[in-house]
């Protein structure tokens, strides 16, 4: 064999060890920086900022031990023409390689820090601070103190024709009762304002309302008392059909000059919820504008709703049902049994507790 022959082996022999090395080092700066097969994935946070080109990105993820080599990632970046990198922030783990991180980054699959929120319908304004406490960097005295701020009020009755100066009576213990209607709602971050949060409720509340304005303008009660209505339905009965029997029963007591003797009425009185407790005789006999049990209520309604109402709420008190019922009582299930007069009401209650369908407390 020639020499030169033999040189030019060498030198193919080397060049195709070189690549192979080239490759296995390559191909492993593009692997994932941690192993992939641990149980639980870690995830860093990084931020894209709007302009930052390949070359930032790349170190940025290095020093943030996402990728293994900012300098292959540039290079990998350039054969497979990788353009569009958007800006945001991410969740990126380095337990993946580098070409499914730069993929997550050119699909712009940024970080959800969305705060999913859940209002329970019938619940009152100490359920809605402690649940913006628990879900938000808020806490619940941050709601009280929004409550409490007579200009933020103010701002609220000039901008929803359905909030009125009946909201800022002495007596009212949180001028938004009622006026939050409940459902899931979506926000940004666990950073959203309190403000911000019942300015995107009430726009929803508002949009519900409106479908009914003209119906609304045209009742003998006014959008509070509608409200408040609904809310002591809502606490009493289930079913819609129920609701609006349970609010013509309330409305033949008031015309008649009766209490209506609601004990959740009472029981939000003394800001005590249902199912903690019983009440005490003093307490039913104590006056209080929210305590339809007690002195000087008959024929009136609550100062203000007892708690934030379901829309089939709202629509039963907009379209109760006349009754020949002046009493309701529920089994411990939740049936409601209207009778007419008080002998009919106590023939009720024994019956229950003899079959065993009177709620008890534990």
């Amino acid at each position: 064999m020639k020499k030169g022959l033999v040189v030019f082996l060498i030198f193919m022999a080397l060049v195709i060890v070189g690549i192979i090395g080239v490759s296995i080092f390559y191909n492993y700066e593009l692997s994932p920086l941690k192993n992939a097969s641990d149980s639980e994935k870690e995830y860093i946070r990084i931020e894209i900022e709007e302009g930052m080109g390949i070359s930032q990105i790349a170190e940025l993820l290095e020093s943030s031990n996402i990728i293994r080599n900012a300098d292959v990632m540039k290079v990998y970046s350039k054969i497979n023409k990788v353009t569009g990198l958007q800006a945001g922030k991410y969740d990126l783990t380095p337990q993946e390689d580098m070409p499914t991180i730069i993929a997550h980054i050119v699909n712009g699959e940024i970080a959800d820090d969305s705060v999913k929120i859940t209002f329970i319908e019938g619940k009152n304004m100490r359920y809605i601070a402690k649940t913006i406490a628990e879900k938000t960097n808020n806490t619940e005295e941050d709601v009280f103190k929004l409550l409490e701020n007579e200009s933020y009020i103010d701002s609220l009755i000039e901008k929803y024709w359905f909030i009125t100066d009946e909201v800022k009576s002495k007596d009212i213990y949180y001028p938004l009762e009622g006026y939050l209607l409940p459902d899931t709602y979506v926000f940004e971050n666990e950073d959203v304002s309190v403000k911000y949060i019942f300015n995107v409720i009430l726009n929803f509340t508002e949009k519900f309302l409106d479908t009914y304005k003209e119906k609304i303008e045209k009742n003998d009660l006014t959008v509070h008392q509608i409200l408040t209505m609904a809310s002591l339905a809502e606490l009493e009965g289930k079913s819609l059909e129920d609701r609006k029997e349970i609010i013509g029963v309330f409305f033949n007591r008031i015309y008649d000059g009766m209490s209506l003797g609601s004990d959740v009425s009472t029981y939000y009185a003394f800001k005590v919820d249902m199912g903690d407790r019983d009440l005490t005789v003093k307490e039913l006999n104590t006056e209080n504008p929210y305590n339809t049990r007690g002195p000087n209520m008959a024929g009136k309604i609550p100062i203000g709703p007892i708690c934030n109402p379901s829309k089939i709420a709202i629509e039963a008190a907009l379209d109760y049902k006349e009754t020949d019922a002046y009493y309701f009582v529920a089994d411990k299930n939740g049936k409601v049994y209207f009778t007419k007069n008080n002998s009919e009401h106590n023939q009720m209650i024994n019956k229950l507790k003899k079959e065993g369908l009177w709620y008890t407390y534990d």
